[in-house]
């Protein structure tokens, strides 16, 4: 009889609803200011980051979310978090966006311990301010204990509108690197004895490698660039360490010694030693050190391209600095194939070290179930910083954005990063098996770096239904089209990239579990508002899949001539409206203007058609029809064949070279059937932004100089 209770005591402990723990997060504007400058920010309730939100495993988590805008829409994701699909927080996708003066209320069980972190994924106001850390205790002890614990939340930040910096960016300015002095140049090859490989990279047209597209005015921790953290000596610290940045990856060093490893994106792993730790956008370690007995001690994170650093300091007395890593070599590529081939954990550690992929082993077995079918599917990350455009396989998420898979298949991706960048990829919903050298005890994941030209396989069992993004996280390599939905049905999944639309459904959340389960790479819930919009042609991925037009021009006067470039771009298509006139040397002043559509081939090629007005001393006025084609010749040497309505044909040659960080040379040769050989010779010295100034010879109007206007 006692032997029955106890057995209907412990039923009803097992039936005992969850814990809720209720939090209120408030979205509104304010401003920030670092380094002197002030600019406008988004908050979580008025604070930047968002508070940092503490549940305990097996908790029934109720958020929500208050939009304090005036104008505009927003949303929060929880990244890492297995939740349903309806909660995963990704405006159209998954979740409503939360209109101006609105409230949405997320619910879901959290089936998982460890650090991970929220954001808006809207826009870019994660940029501005919207992010937060969330911090998972489990159910039984911490391992490996530690004496105190601290969030270390890492981001970078910019007082420019990022609406502008995109704009920037995808007009191919230069300016960022030029602001950073990262800018590869002929005169830094010199300097850094790498004439050689600067001038192979220029005839294999190969752009240097680039670190960071955006030059930031801040790198925070817990937005600060400097704080303090309690600490006394002879503590042990657990350090949870989040990259929440736009676009920034950091090297984390410590002076106090190395850091122990001891989790991954959440979950635990083999405690290894590093002098020094590469965190990529979006991932979460958790670090074990050790306060020393005397001195103030400094954890510092670098910007991986070196420009900059934030500060947390521990204990008092003589300052013990950390140091920041070497800086990075432009020129040579001997870093690069290091850290795309490094897949020796036994190799001595660098001083600018790659992920610690090789070094991560889980601490029980990952393996997927048998007997589940597997499909492999190569992604290649491709794009271009020229025209800003990145995408998985050539096609942005606008052009194809389904990756459809049947509920239960294994899918195991094969990530080969084709580009000159680092590029974090991000799976919402799941945690993958990074596959490395331990095999069975393979880590789990959310998030890995694909450094430029290396590769990764990663695998997951798809067990829960719905719309899961999976995306670049570096913020404007996402808008700009480097995403899919892994889209998952419980019907078979079709070998074409669509899928037919998914029956409407409703879901409420009227209580939490009894007894919610810890179960890895597994979500909850039936098909979201995203999956049931999904089309044959997509899903509906709002800004996420769109591909903005965009309208910027260059405009140069000169005392003896003016030229220019007027481009409105969307996707793969550009029309130009590009003018020269000159007065110089002439009896009235010669011009030509031609209005073209320039469908986008691919980096080496540009079609083009459209209409030529013109006014020579010779011809008078004329307007005529043109079409030609563009090719990228060896050192980036751009070769145009033209023929216009009159059946004069055009052959020009033009090069740029970059001979300092903000000194540039041009060059342009022309040889028309009309008006034989001309050519001009140029300098120019970049300002700002949008100015420089400019010197020019032509052979038509002389020598003369001015400035070069970008807008």
């Amino acid at each position: 009889m006692k032997a029955l209770l106890a057995l209907l005591l412990l039923a009803g402990c097992l039936r005992a609803p969850a814990r809720t723990v209720a939090y209120d997060l408030h979205i509104a504007e304010t401003t920030a200011t670092y380094s002197g400058k002030t600019a406008p920010a988004l908050t979580f309730n008025g604070s930047l980051p968002g508070p940092t939100l503490r549940f305990t495993e097996g908790d029934w988590a109720r958020i929500t979310v208050h939009n304090d805008l005036p104008r505009d829409a927003t949303s929060t994701h929880w990244h890492g978090l297995l939740l349903p699909n309806a909660q995963d927080g990704v405006p159209e996708v998954t979740t409503p966006p939360i209109l101006p003066g609105t409230s949405h209320t997320f619910e879901f069980p959290l089936r998982q311990s460890g650090t991970y972190w929220y954001h808006s994924h809207t826009h870019f106001q994660e940029q501005q301010g919207l992010y937060g850390a969330i911090v998972i205790q489990p159910r039984g002890r911490l391992a490996p204990p530690a004496d105190r614990e601290h969030v270390l939340l890492l981001s970078d930040w910019t007082k420019h509108d990022p609406h502008q910096i995109y704009r920037n960016l995808l007009r191919g300015s230069d300016w960022y690197s030029v602001k950073k002095g990262t800018l590869p140049s002929l005169f830094g090859a010199w300097k850094a004895g790498a004439t050689r490989e600067f001038c192979n990279g220029e005839r294999a047209n190969m752009k240097a490698m680039d670190l960071s597209d955006v030059a930031y005015d801040a790198f925070l921790i817990n937005g600060q660039p400097t704080s303090t953290l309690a600490a006394r000596p002879g503590e042990r610290l657990r350090l949870r360490l989040i990259n929440g940045s736009a676009s920034t990856y950091f090297y984390l060093t410590s002076s106090t010694g190395p850091l122990t490893l001891v989790a991954a994106d959440g979950h635990p792993v083999k405690p290894v030693s590093l002098p020094r730790l590469l965190i990529a956008i979006g991932e979460t370690y958790d670090a074990l050190i050790t306060v020393p007995a005397d001195g103030q001690f400094e954890i510092r994170a670098t910007s991986q391209d070196g420009s900059g650093h934030a500060s947390a300091f521990l204990g008092s007395g003589p300052l013990r600095p950390a140091s920041d890593p070497p800086l990075p070599d432009l020129y040579r590529m001997d870093q690069m194939l290091q850290a795309a081939l490094d897949d020796d954990p036994a190799a001595p550690p660098s001083p600018r070290p790659a992920a610690p992929y090789p070094l991560l082993q889980a601490l029980q077995p990952t393996t997927l179930p048998t007997g589940a079918p597997i499909r492999e599917i190569p992604l290649h990350l491709t794009g271009a910083m020229d025209r800003y455009r990145w995408s998985f396989n050539g096609k942005t998420t606008s052009e194809e954005s389904l990756i459809p898979v049947a509920k239960g298949e294994i899918l195991r991706l094969q990530l080969v990063n084709d580009t000159m960048m680092h590029h974090p990829i991000h799976l919402h919903g799941f945690f993958f098996r990074l596959l490395n050298q331990h095999g069975a005890r393979s880590p789990l994941k959310h998030t890995v770096d694909l450094p430029p030209m290396g590769r990764h396989t990663i695998e997951f069992q798809a067990n829960a239904s719905g719309d899961w993004m999976f995306h670049c996280h570096l913020l404007y390599h996402m808008m700009a089209g480097m995403g899919r939905v892994v889209a998952v049905r419980d019907a078979p999944a079709p070998t074409e990239t669509s899928l037919p639309s998914a029956p409407p459904s409703h879901t409420s959340h009227t209580s939490p579990p009894s007894h919610p389960s810890h179960t890895h790479g597994l979500s909850l819930g039936p098909p979201s508002h995203g999956a049931q919009q999904a089309a044959a042609s997509g899903v509906n991925l709002g800004e996420h899949g769109h591909e903005m037009i965009s309208l910027w021009g260059t405009a140069s006067v000169q005392s003896h001539l003016s030229e220019g470039l007027l481009t409105l771009r969307r996707a793969r298509h550009d029309l130009l409206l590009t003018w020269e006139a000159g007065w110089q040397g002439t009896d009235a002043t010669e011009y030509q203007v031609d209005a073209t559509w320039e469908p986008y081939l691919g980096p080496q090629a540009r079609a083009f058609g459209g209409a030529r007005l013109e006014r020579t001393d010779d011809d008078g006025r004329q307007l005529l029809a043109l079409a030609g084609l563009r090719y990228r010749l060896p050192f980036f040497l751009w070769s145009t064949l033209s023929l216009d309505s009159a059946a004069n044909v055009r052959l020009e040659l033009a090069k740029s070279l970059q001979l300092t960080t903000r000194l540039s040379a041009f060059a342009a040769l022309q040889y028309d059937a009309a008006t034989a050989w001309t050519y001009d010779l140029g300098l120019e010295y970049t300002l700002s932004p949008a100015l420089s100034l400019a010197t020019q010879f032509s052979s038509d109007y002389g020598f003369g100089g001015g400035l070069r206007l970008r807008f």
